[in-house]
Formats: structure tokens, sequence, C-alpha cells
């Protein structure tokens, strides 16, 4: 397993297109996995790419990736990055080998987390119809279904509480959604045409995916069952930049976002 950092260059036309296009960031993605065919899929148990954007500052959004192999991200460099400025030693994007730091998580340690996902439920709207798959809207929804005991078990991790004098409200009062070291940002929806045929033409609806990007703390209670978290993605839409959870050392600053 690999982690990729890549940072867009803004001003290219080219970063541009790709950034208003989650299909088209994707495909770009694959790109850098000459072996892997559009109609590969993995499978259901295997680690698979996974990548996630970030934006720090309003000039600076970097794609992080995760792959079984490691990239080579020559094309979008030339498309999305500083080609002028790349080197043998520095080619315009930083891999490292994943599978070292995953051998080493262990049961009961705490890290600083990030994900972007795709927060939905099942609805039924009359009897008898067929349920829909909704998006959660609300910040108390969205961290509500990453907060499920039954998906915190199953992805291998808990996620942690604050301390009890960080979860009061401005009038001293608590609320449930409080009491986790979780924040709720970057919420966007993606709208695009999925259906389009080859000469342009729509054949059906565009397809709406609403993100979320999570910010948090949490303790690793099974480190086999988040290994397979952090290398096979959690939730829906992962061709579409949701589903990439990476772990950091919680620092003050990590510590003091989710006060």
């Amino acid at each position: 397993m690999f982690l990729s950092r890549f940072r867009i260059n803004t001003a290219r036309p080219g970063a541009r297109r790709l950034l208003s296009s989650p299909q088209a960031l994707h495909a770009a993605v694959m790109s850098s996995f000459p072996h892997l065919l559009p109609s590969d899929n993995p499978a259901p148990d295997a680690p698979r790419v996974l990548w996630r954007l970030d934006q720090p500052a309003r000039a600076e959004v970097f794609v992080y990736v995760t792959s079984p192999d490691q990239p080579d991200m020559t094309h979008l460099v030339e498309q999305a990055g500083w080609p002028a400025a790349a080197t043998p030693e520095n080619p315009g994007w930083h891999t490292r080998p994943y599978k070292p730091f995953l051998d080493r998580l262990t049961a009961g340690e705490h890290w600083a987390f990030r994900l972007t996902a795709n927060p939905v439920h099942s609805i039924r709207r009359k009897d008898g119809e067929p349920t829909k798959i909704t998006a959660h809207v609300t910040p108390t929804h969205q961290k509500g279904w990453l907060l499920d005991p039954r998906r915190q078990e199953r992805c291998g991790f808990r996620i942690l509480e604050k301390p009890p004098t960080a979860r009061l409200l401005p009038d001293g009062t608590t609320h449930h959604g409080d009491r986790y070291a979780l924040t709720v940002g970057d919420t966007r929806p993606l709208s695009f045409d999925k259906t389009r045929t080859a000469d342009g033409k729509r054949r059906g609806k565009p397809v709406t995916v609403l993100t979320v990007t999570f910010d948090g703390q949490l303790e690793i209670t099974d480190p086999d069952a988040l290994r397979r978290t952090l290398t096979q993605g959690i939730g829906r839409a992962r061709a579409y930049g949701c589903g990439l959870l990476t772990l950091a050392p919680i620092t003050p600053h990590a510590r003091a976002a989710c006060a």
C-alpha cells in the first residue's frame, strides 16, 4: 500500500477543470495506475484506490491518494501541477509506503483523523413504496451517521468524547452531539452527469452527491478492522472523493479544532 499527496496548481486551466468535475478528477487519479482498466472493480475485501481533496487554504488544494500500487502522477503534474519545477528527486508529488504505518497500529492508540464521506440513510415516504437513499443534510444527523456504534465497531475505532468541561454550551447546558471530539465542515453538493453518451447527450437525470468532511479524534479498538477501513474506505461514493480516512498524531491544534 502507498499514500500519496499531490498539490494542485489552482492557476492552471487543467486544474480548474479537474476541480469542477469529480468524474474528471477520478479519471485522472485512476490514470496514475496504467495497469488498471476503467472496467476493473476491486474485490469486495481487497484494498482499493481511494482519494480525497483537502483545501487547507484558499490557494492550497491537495489530493491525497491511497493505493495498492505505487502511482505515476506525471500526467497530473503536466495538467494541473508545476511541470517546469519537476525534477527526478521531486517529480511533483510525494509517495511513501503505507504498509509500515498500517502494521504499527495498536489497540488503544489515540489519533486525530480526517474523513470526507457521503452520509446517507434509507427512507420510505409512503407505505408500500421502495426505500430511497437520501443524504443527511444537517450537521447533527451527519455526525450521527459516523457516531453509529455499529459503524464504529465495523470500522475498528471509537470516536473519543471531549472532557466534560469542553462539552458545555454557552448557557451551561450540554448537547449529545457536542459530547464527541468530532466536527463537521466543508459540506458541498456535487452534481454531475453520470449518464452522458459518447456524443455528450444526457440519458438520465444528473447525479447529486453530498460530501461532508469530518475532523475528530478516535481510539483504535480493532487494528485489523481499522486497517481494512483505511485501505477500503467508508461509505458510498468512493469513486467521487469519498471514503478516505487518514490519521495523524493528536497535536494541540487538533485538540483545539475539536474542542
